[in-house]
C-alpha cells in the first residue's frame, strides 16, 4: 500500500492463504471490518479481525450514546492511519475550546472536545435526567474525548477528559467519585489522628500512614460511604495509598490544576502499580 497499491491488492498471497479463511469464517462476503470506540495503531489494525469471533459481544459493544459511527477512516488512505478518519454524513461534530487543559479549538492546529449533534444521537441516560443535563448542551453531546483536526480531514483522539473507560467497558466519572469520597470524614488527617489514639497506635503521623492498620481502616470507611451512596461495583476503591507529603512541586508532585499537564510523575505510576498488584491478589 505504501508503493501505491489499493487495499483490495496490496497482499494477494495473505488474502489467498490466510485471510480467505477469515472471509469465509465470517460469510464469504466480507469486504471492510470497522473497529470502533478505542483508535488501533498504525501496526494493529489487524487484530480487529480477532476481536469479531464473538459476534454478539462485538454489537453488544457498538451501543453507545453516539448510536456507533460518527467518523470513519478510508482503507486505501495510509495517512488515516491511528486517526478515526472524517466525519460521516448523518451528524454534525464540532470541537469546543477546553483551556484548563490548554486545548484551542480555533488555533491554527485544531484542539478541543469533541460535541456531537444529529438524529442518531441517544435522547439521554435512563431515569437520569441530572447524567443527561450533565453531557447534553444545547443540544451538542459533549463526548468528554478531546480531539485534534488532522489536514486530511480525519479527526484524531488524543487525550481524555474526566471520564475513565474501564477495561470492563464501563465508564467513571472521575468528580462524581471524587464528591463522595470527600464526603467521607476519614479523608482528613485529623481523623486518622483520632483512630490512632483509640487503637492505640502511636509515633508521628508519618509512621501511622505506614501502618497497615491504617490502611485498613482507610479503606474501610470509604467502602462504607462507597454503599451507603448505592456506587456501583466497579466504582468502589480497592486500594489506597497514604502518603505526608502534599501534592505540589516541592515534592515533584503535581498540584490539582496542574494534574493533566503530563508532569513527570513516574514515582506515582509505580505506586499506582503497585496499588493495582495487592488489591488484584487471590483474596485481597
Amino acid at each position: 500500500m505504501r508503493n501505491g497499491s489499493k487495499h483490495g491488492e496490496a497482499s494477494p498471497f495473505s488474502d489467498k492463504i490466510v485471510f480467505s479463511q477469515v472471509k469465509e469464517g465470517l460469510g464469504g462476503n466480507l469486504r471492510i471490518i470497522l473497529s470502533g470506540a478505542a483508535p488501533l495503531s498504525a501496526y494493529e489494525w489487524w487484530h480487529v479481525v480477532m476481536l469479531c469471533k464473538d459476534m454478539v459481544s462485538f454489537f453488544t459493544d457498538c451501543l453507545t450514546e453516539t448510536c456507533a459511527g460518527t467518523f470513519a477512516s478510508l482503507p486505501n488512505e495510509l495517512s488515516m492511519l491511528s486517526t478515526m478518519g472524517p466525519l460521516v454524513l448523518n451528524v454534525d461534530v464540532r470541537l469546543e475550546s477546553v483551556p484548563e487543559m490548554g486545548y484551542d479549538a480555533l488555533a491554527s492546529t485544531p484542539r478541543g472536545e469533541i460535541c456531537q449533534r444529529g438524529k442518531t444521537l441517544f435522547t439521554g441516560y435512563y431515569k437520569r435526567e441530572d447524567l443527561t443535563n450533565e453531557v447534553m448542551v444545547d443540544g451538542w453531546f459533549h463526548t468528554e474525548d478531546i480531539g485534534e483536526w488532522k489536514p486530511n480531514g480525519s479527526m484524531k483522539v488524543i487525550d481524555r477528559k474526566n471520564i475513565f473507560k474501564l477495561l470492563q467497558w464501563e465508564y467513571v466519572a472521575v468528580e462524581n467519585l471524587e464528591n463522595v469520597y470527600d464526603s467521607a470524614s476519614v479523608v482528613e488527617s485529623q481523623a486518622l489522628e483520632r483512630w490512632a489514639a483509640d487503637s492505640g497506635v502511636s509515633g508521628e503521623l508519618e509512621s501511622i500512614y505506614k501502618d497497615p492498620k491504617a490502611k485498613e481502616y482507610i479503606l474501610g470507611e470509604l467502602t462504607k460511604t462507597g454503599k451507603e451512596k448505592q456506587l456501583e461495583g466497579f466504582e468502589f476503591i480497592k486500594a489506597v495509598h497514604l502518603d505526608h507529603a502534599l501534592f505540589d512541586m516541592d515534592h515533584d508532585l503535581p498540584p490539582p490544576h496542574l494534574r493533566r499537564r503530563g508532569l513527570n510523575c513516574l514515582s506515582i505510576i509505580r505506586v499506582v502499580d503497585e496499588m493495582y498488584k495487592s488489591a488484584n491478589k487471590p483474596n485481597a
